[in-house]
């Protein structure tokens, strides 16, 4: 952002599992997703359900975010991906799962939820920030990594999806899905270079409803 100016939206933070103070526990095994005490809340049948969306999850907690942020709602995370599984951005076959499709994914978006959702084949941190201060917030597609500062370089972009809610004149700042609680997980900043070396460079801009995409 110009001259150090800071932009930050208060947008409610969602991790990808039910209890976001168990995330490096779950991620690093010490605790298995099906044991969440709080899996019930994501609206899955049972453990079972639940541990097998809450590690593809990513992109559905970035939208209930924006989802709490401009509707006050948050739909369970299970329930959401239901729908999206039956509007062709999440292929499901057997125990695989391809997806976010990220065309379907928007389109769903502004049909069920009647927000403006614009794919970018090209989303570069800077215009991710150039977007928040428009007012939108951008998921962006990031290797899961970034999570840990102090982790190694990554061997690959991408594989992950992240809410840019704000930017300063050092970095992005970041509602992270799969975040430590603490760490990284709500209002995480990255620094501009840090944000390049996991970015994928694309990703989905959320806009309030009546908010045409340009």
């Amino acid at each position: 952002m110009a001259d150090g100016e800071a932009v930050i939206h208060e947008v409610p933070y969602y991790a990808q599992w039910e209890s976001a103070g168990l995330v490096r526990e779950i991620i690093e095994g010490a605790v298995h997703a099906e044991d969440d005490p709080r899996w019930g809340e994501s609206g899955a049948r049972t453990p079972e359900e639940y541990a097998f969306w809450s590690w593809r999850l990513c992109g559905v907690a970035c939208l209930r975010m924006a989802l709490d942020y401009w509707w006050g709602v948050a739909p369970a995370a299970v329930a959401l991906a239901g729908e999206l599984v039956e509007a062709g951005a999440y292929v499901r076959d057997g125990d695989r799962l391809a997806g976010l499709v990220h065309e379907p994914f928007a389109g769903y978006v502004r049909q069920r939820w009647g927000l403006a959702a614009q794919t970018r084949a090209e989303l570069p941190a800077a215009e991710a920030a150039a977007e928040v201060a428009r007012g939108r917030l951008a998921m962006v597609s990031v290797h899961p990594a970034i999570r840990d500062p102090r982790g190694p370089e990554p061997e690959r972009r991408g594989g992950h999806l992240v809410l840019v809610v704000g930017a300063t004149g050092t970095g992005l700042v970041i509602h992270n899905p799969s975040g430590f609680a603490g760490e990284s997980q709500d209002y995480a900043h990255v620094p501009w270079r840090r944000f390049e070396r996991f970015s994928a460079g694309r990703g989905i801009v959320l806009g309030p409803p009546a908010q045409g995409l340009q």
